[in-house]
């Protein structure tokens, strides 16, 4: 199984110019922790709360519109490494100019659907920085009926696939995927692209709005070269128990 012993570090690819990830590292650089919170100052105070614990957060929408990214380059800046969750799709054009300016901004990760041409024009805006693209195939929160009412002709399985071998085509650093499929597509892309996945819950906590869950332990075992863990960490009475109990079950993986 690929990283199986949980070490992991980037690097970038000279032909690609595209960061992806290989072998070395620690179990503590492969949780990413989603700040999904309303405000600047919760977000604050759940980094204070989990530093030492957790080297990696994410922002995405909520906080992004909350002074979120200024936040982002805060942290950035001081080494932290931030995945800026922005699911970015539009004319090529304007991709390649918003990856430009968040090349600048110091970002470890961002994410893009994966939409062919959208990816290849990121991939060239991107070349030769230190900036992990992030191709979302199919959402957690999506199940074969929201797939169908979508117009895709596809299984939620299938898709995720199709759209794997497309981002390996297209350059990409890595893939964003349920833990359900992080096997096959690991099958797919190699070793070396991470396999980033959301819809984490330990086991025995509430799936949410979630549908394609996997608890941590699985996800490693399926591949997954890092966890997205949002709600069960940020949510929890004890932030920092919470993100050490879901380490010690990658480590146990």
């Amino acid at each position: 199984m690929p990283y199986a012993d949980g070490n992991l570090a980037h690097a970038v690819d000279p032909d690609r110019g595209v960061m992806h990830f290989a072998e070395a590292g620690s179990m503590r650089d492969r949780l990413i922790v989603g700040l999904d919170l309303p405000t600047l100052s919760e977000a604050e105070k759940a980094v204070r709360e989990l530093e030492g614990a957790v080297s990696f957060y994410k922002i995405g929408y909520q906080l992004a519109f909350a002074g979120g990214l200024d936040f982002a380059r805060e942290l950035a800046s001081g080494g932290t490494k931030v995945f800026l969750d922005m699911k970015l799709l539009d004319i090529d054009n304007t991709v390649a100019k918003g990856v430009e300016n968040i090349v600048k901004m110091g970002m470890t990760m961002l994410t893009l659907h994966a939409y062919p041409r959208a990816m290849r024009a990121a991939v060239e805006a991107a070349k030769g920085s230190d900036l992990c693209l992030l191709g979302v195939t199919v959402l957690t929160s999506m199940d074969e009926q929201d797939v169908i009412d979508a117009g895709y002709e596809y299984d939620p399985h299938t898709l995720v696939l199709r759209r794997s071998e497309q981002a390996l085509h297209a350059g990409m650093g890595g893939i964003v995927c349920s833990a359900e499929e992080a096997q096959a597509v690991r099958r797919i892309v190699g070793p070396d692209l991470a396999v980033v996945t959301p819809g984490i819950r330990p086991s025995g906590s509430d799936h949410g709005d979630q549908k394609r869950v996997v608890t941590p332990a699985q996800a490693i075992r399926n591949g997954a070269s890092h966890l997205v863990v949002g709600r069960p960490i940020v949510k929890a009475p004890d932030r920092r128990a919470a993100a050490e109990a879901i380490l010690a079950e990658m480590q146990s993986a």
